[in-house]
């Protein structure tokens, strides 16, 4: 209880440092964020919807652009369709079955070598946390043809 309380200090803190104001709906998409841990933005709109029915797509869209802006949550995209969503300090890399569409996440420190060689040959820094590699994840590449269908 007292993580929420802290957390939803600090939101209040950050929002009114940039001239904004905390709102229960700015609220509710940031404890549904936290809550899924990577989502959807139409995700995060039904689990808002449970506590504020009345809260609509457009809000938790704006919301969220909001909240990234100001650092609070990020963006990445694990294929095709909508980006998820998750808290600005949930770093690691994601990893995206191509078959089942099972979701894992690694560190990023898996990372460190290409992220070198990128530096070195093309002066680009990578950001490992914002990536999501596509493949086959092992139940799937263990499985019979039989089991896939």
């Amino acid at each position: 209880m007292l993580d929420t309380a802290r957390e939803s200090s600090t939101l209040r803190r950050t929002l009114h440092q940039r001239g904004l104001r905390m709102t229960p709906q700015r609220q509710l998409v940031l404890d549904a964020v936290r809550a899924l841990g990577h989502a959807t933005p139409e995700q995060i709109c039904a689990q808002v919807q449970r506590a504020a029915p009345a809260v609509n797509i457009t809000t938790v869209y704006r919301t969220l652009d909001l909240m990234e802006r100001i650092g609070l949550v990020r963006h990445t995209h694990l294929g095709h369709g909508a980006p998820t969503y998750s808290e600005q300090e949930h770093r690691h890399v994601h990893l995206v079955c191509h078959s089942c569409g099972a979701v894992t996440e690694t560190p990023t420190d898996l990372m460190d070598d290409l992220a070198d060689r990128l530096r070195t040959e093309t002066d680009f820094e990578l950001d490992p946390s914002h990536v999501a590699l596509s493949g086959i994840c092992r139940a799937c590449r263990d499985a019979t043809p039989d089991e896939l269908t």
